[in-house]
């Protein structure tokens, strides 16, 4: 057995579920454990998730991947985080304990904090700043909530007594000790910049807590975690845990990490991952750039002593979590993997669109008022051609976003880097191809979220040496070519329009 430090553990804190992979020196996988965890919906509009739940499943996960990689910690050279952005967690320092369930990126009961917020000012109050719209999609009025409506939240948060944290923050607290930390070495309270940047409170250039801002939205700065380059030492993971002693030499979030892992560290680079909401970005360089046309502008990487690497990114919200809608709502197909083989029965939509404005049309329309459609229903229509209706609203939302980054970037998109669950499915693959007019390419490995934390915590410890050795280790497995009429992907594309005007103005 070996024991020599020959390996990397990611965990990967996702929406629906956190995995853990153990990576060889080729950037193999040897061992995976993964679990999901329970959606909670209390009210329209509502998204919630246990945060002892999720951390319950990262040790859990941790110990089946090790027990499959058949690997002593001892082996572990280090660890890597990645996690679903925005998705935030205030918690006592003293007990451990969440005050509230974590309040996920989706959640859209802060529209009524951020209209009051912009009034006088609009959505853009702080996008110079920040690079982010004000609406309920980044962390800062989720914990404007939380300290709004839970019983003595704010008299404890302004005593000093509360942490705030995204998933990645959680996880590296509770990792490196928790609430039961030693004095010579306490839990480690931090986070990295690309999960800052989507919290609505970091300063882009000074990559630092802007405290004007924190202070108009009434968070007090005690709350909030160190902000550390992506690609740095976070701590190390207390001695009694599966892996304990092993450095955590790199944090991202899950967009981020996934463009690590497809090796975007270029200018130009760009890469579409299809979760469970669909998050395009843009390798913009060393400067942050604005948007015109509806994206939002974030950090994409830093490593430690180096400027940071920004990205323009196009977050939709949702993509797989459109397909198990189909799955657990509906009841139309068993599994997710399914929805290939019953769309596939049917040449085309039958006239059938969905828009799945579920939480309002995020990039790039910004309608929190828009709700989900299905449009185009005949007698002739079957569940059929609703499974490709799901499969194809995927394909037009992505189309929208590449659309408005060409538009601020003046740079064409040739070929479409893809990466995520959803991108075995062929059929969507084609379709995306086609609507697209451009080549879509498919890494050998399509789990680039892990695969990215997983590198930026070898890079930290020097297992990887450069980042051209992480462009080596990225192979492509597939491509697409568009080849569907240009008149037929016009008219299409038309009629998708169409359908979502049909979402507008639903919610007062």
């Amino acid at each position: 057995m070996q024991t020599s430090p020959h390996f990397i553990a990611a965990i990967d804190q996702g929406t629906t579920s956190t995995r853990c992979v153990i990576y060889d020196e080729n950037a193999a996988v040897v061992g995976v454990g993964q679990y999901e965890h329970e959606q909670i919906f209390p009210q329209k509009g509502w998204v919630e998730h246990d945060p002892n739940e999720i951390w319950d499943n990262v040790r859990r996960c941790v110990a089946t991947a090790l027990a499959e990689a058949n690997i002593p910690r001892e082996s572990i050279a280090a660890v890597g985080i990645t996690n679903q952005r925005e998705t935030t967690v205030v918690w006592d320092k003293n007990t451990g304990q969440p005050v509230y369930n974590a309040i996920v990126w989706q959640d859209t009961r802060t529209s009524s904090i951020c209209e009051e917020l912009a009034a006088g000012h609009g959505i853009d109050r702080w996008r110079e700043q920040t690079g982010l719209l004000l609406n309920s999609y980044p962390a800062g009025p989720k914990i404007r909530w939380i300290l709004d409506n839970v019983d003595q939240a704010r008299e404890k948060a302004e005593r000093g007594e509360l942490l705030f944290g995204t998933i990645d923050s959680w996880i590296l607290w509770n990792l490196t000790g928790g609430a039961e930390g030693d004095e010579d070495q306490p839990a480690v309270h931090a986070t990295d910049v690309t999960n800052a940047s989507r919290t609505l409170l970091m300063d882009l250039k000074t990559l630092q807590w802007d405290l004007k801002i924190c202070a108009e939205m009434g968070i007090p700065e005690s709350m909030l975690p160190e902000i550390k380059p992506s690609v740095s030492h976070f701590g190390t993971v207390r001695q009694r845990g599966t892996i304990g002693g092993v450095p955590i030499a790199g944090i991202l979030g899950d967009q981020q990490s996934a463009m690590f892992g497809q090796a975007c560290f270029s200018p130009g680079d760009a890469k579409n991952t299809y979760g469970t909401g669909l998050f395009l970005l843009l390798n913009t360089g060393k400067e942050p750039k604005s948007s015109a046309n509806g994206l939002i502008t974030t950090v994409c990487y830093q490593i430690e002593n180096q400027k940071p690497v920004y990205a323009l990114e196009g977050s939709v919200s949702m993509g797989g979590a459109l397909v198990q809608w189909l799955r657990d709502n509906l009841g139309l197909i068993n599994s997710a993997h399914e929805i290939e083989e019953t769309a596939a029965q049917v040449p085309d939509n039958g006239g059938v669109y969905i828009v799945p404005a579920f939480s309002g049309l995020f990039a790039p329309r910004w309608r929190a008022d828009a709700r989900g459609v299905i449009v185009g229903l005949t007698r002739f229509a079957n569940k059929h051609h609703i499974a490709r209706a799901v499969l194809e609203a995927t394909a037009y939302q992505t189309r929208e976003v590449v659309d408005a980054m060409v538009a601020d970037s003046q740079v064409p998109v040739t070929t479409l880097k893809v990466d995520g669950g959803m991108v075995k499915n062929e059929l969507l693959m084609q379709f995306q191809a086609d609507i697209l007019g451009a080549q879509v390419a498919r890494p050998r490995n399509i789990e680039t979220t892990a695969l990215g934390a997983a590198f930026a915590a070898g890079l930290g410890v020097g297992f990887f040496e450069s980042l051209d050795e992480l462009h080596a280790q990225s192979a492509v497995d597939a491509t697409w070519d568009p080849k569907m009429p240009a008149d037929d992907v016009d008219k299409l594309f038309a009629e998708w329009n169409k359908a979502v005007e049909r979402t507008l103005n639903w919610e007062e």
